[in-house]
């Protein structure tokens, strides 16, 4: 009988995402991976080397999923609006996203797949930038500033949902208060970029 090599490698991967997600890289050790996966250290050893090398496929992995689900078709209000909006979409039926970046800022040290992340959002910031150049968006903002506050107000919802529900006094479960809040991160990401009429 054939071994399921992929089938393998992706409920390790699948399990590290579990795990790391709610443990982070320092919390998480090999074993807890391969018992959730049910399969055995020595594999994941094999597969992918060691658990840093896994943590970083799991969330350049994660990213990858976002960047390919969350486009920016163009860079006017309308375009900014649905940015945020399903950025807030993606977050919200993936929250442990959200985690794992927020474990990766605990640890320190240099980031996971630093060069394609880096070229992803810069890439952003230079079509904000020519926007802004065209008066389509508020040149009187960083362009890079920008783009973090983008995402900051569609992920942080997500993010903090303790505190999303203590300010709101709704819970991540209530759709309609779900709903608001996407209509809120849209309207607001459009205000934000738009520019100023003074």
């Amino acid at each position: 009988m054939a071994w399921d090599t992929e089938g393998t490698r992706r409920r390790l991967r699948d399990a590290a995402l579990v795990e790391f997600a709610a443990r982070g890289f320092d919390g998480t050790t090999v074993a807890s991976i391969a018992d959730r996966s049910g399969v055995n250290k020595e594999r994941l050893y094999s597969y992918f080397g060691d658990k840093k090398a896994l943590w970083e496929l799991v969330l350049a992995t994660e990213l990858e999923r976002l960047a390919s689900s969350v486009g920016l078709a163009g860079v006017g209000l309308d375009d900014i609006g649905e940015f945020a909006g399903a950025t807030f979409d993606y977050h919200a039926a993936h929250p442990q996203l959200g985690r794992l970046l927020q474990w990766e800022g605990l640890q320190g040290g240099p980031p996971a797949d630093a060069a394609p992340r880096t070229t992803h959002y810069r890439e952003k910031v230079e079509r904000f930038a020519a926007a802004q150049r065209e008066g389509i968006l508020d040149d009187g903002l960083d362009p890079a500033h920008l783009v973090f506050a983008l995402i900051a107000l569609a992920a942080w919802w997500q993010t903090v949902p303790q505190l999303a529900e203590m300010i709101t006094g709704a819970g991540t479960n209530d759709k309609h208060e779900r709903t608001r809040r996407r209509q809120f991160v849209v309207e607001a990401a459009r205000r934000i970029a738009s520019p100023s009429r003074t």
